[in-house]
């Protein structure tokens, strides 16, 4: 019986909205910046843009069949099924594969969320039985929430706790699992329905505000778009194939010119000075700035920091970051 298959819309043929894109793209190229937290109204392509990521993500080696796509090269973060086959047979099969999207939905329990742990088995013949969860899933790859503000507050604590620490722990009757849970958060929210903790807000490395478009011409094309999409989804993918390739080859360029860019000391000064005068607290902002900052060099294919990449950075990362008044919304504005 053949599968029916479901196409993504094309991440080239979003009309507009360019500072999302932008910073789904930096997260792609640098995954150390830390995710990205997407608000704004219905209807503004948020969930379409990060769905259509998937077709632009680079590949990378994994181990074979692993449910945590652990790194074959990387024996510090194997997980413990990866762990047993590399002493029992000396290496680690692999393949490669895209880096994955991973969503999480609102209404996932705990166990689908972290994976459990088979209780009976251990009891019946003392094995470790673990059935991996998404975050097992989303290791090494870009975790999704959409509604993330609407996400139950147990379920928030565990993402941050995976987030800062990399590893996921399942504990049950004095059984525990452990496995890597590295990954790119990336969140999705209509402010309308209620803001995120502020413990969870800092956990994201940028934030971008989307808003639909007041220009005509560009709200006939999205409709265009999305109507030549409909009657043939085959077709328009078809059409934007190759947009979309030479924007992963771009990815893949940045990628490897990044360990190379560098920031002078007036550029970290500018940094700082932002940082400070947007009253933010710590110095995570400064960091990710920093990191931002040499990403944009990297994706216009420069190995040196400009003074313009610090200010596009800084309307990134800093706005969820400052401090604010009571009632006083993520946007800087007073909530209605």
């Amino acid at each position: 019986m053949s599968m029916i298959r479901r196409y993504s819309y094309p991440f080239s043929a979003i009309v507009g909205q360019e500072a999302l894109k932008e910073a789904l793209l930096l997260n792609v190229v640098n995954p150390g910046i830390g995710g990205v937290l997407v608000r704004g109204e219905k209807g503004t392509a948020k969930s379409t843009a990060v769905r259509a990521l998937a077709a632009i993500l680079p590949e990378m080696d994994v181990v074979r069949d692993c449910p945590c796509a652990c790194d074959p090269d990387d024996a510090d973060t194997l997980c413990p099924l990866c762990r047993e086959t590399l002493s029992a047979a000396g290496e680690l099969p692999r393949e490669q594969r895209r880096v994955r999207v991973t969503e999480l939905p609102v209404g996932a329990s705990e166990d689908r969320v972290v994976g459990s742990l088979d209780m009976e088995a251990a009891l019946a013949d003392g094995r470790r039985c673990f059935e991996h969860g998404l975050l097992a899933a989303a290791n090494r790859g870009i975790l999704y929430v959409d509604e993330v503000n609407l996400l139950d507050d147990h379920l928030v604590d565990v993402l941050l706790d995976a987030a800062a620490m990399g590893v996921n722990t399942v504990e049950r009757e004095g059984l525990s699992w452990s496995h890597p849970a590295r990954f790119t958060l990336v969140g999705t929210m209509n402010p309308e329905e209620g803001e995120l903790r502020p413990q969870l807000l800092d956990r994201f490395g940028l934030c971008v505000e989307v808003r639909g478009m007041a220009e005509p011409e560009q709200r006939m094309a999205v409709m265009a778009r999305r109507m030549d999409f409909e009657r043939d989804p085959a077709e328009f993918c078809e059409h934007w194939r190759e947009k979309d390739r030479l924007l992963a080859e771009s990815v893949m360029t940045a990628r490897r010119l990044l360990p190379g860019v560098r920031a002078d000391e007036d550029c970290m000064r500018a940094v700082v000075e932002q940082a400070i005068a947007a009253r933010v607290d710590g110095h995570r902002a400064d960091i990710v700035m920093l990191k931002t900052a040499k990403t944009l060099a990297a994706l216009d294919g420069r190995e040196e920091v400009r003074s313009e990449d610090v200010r596009k950075a800084a309307a990134l990362a800093l706005p969820h970051r400052m401090r604010r008044k009571p009632f006083e919304a993520v946007g800087g504005g007073p909530r209605p």
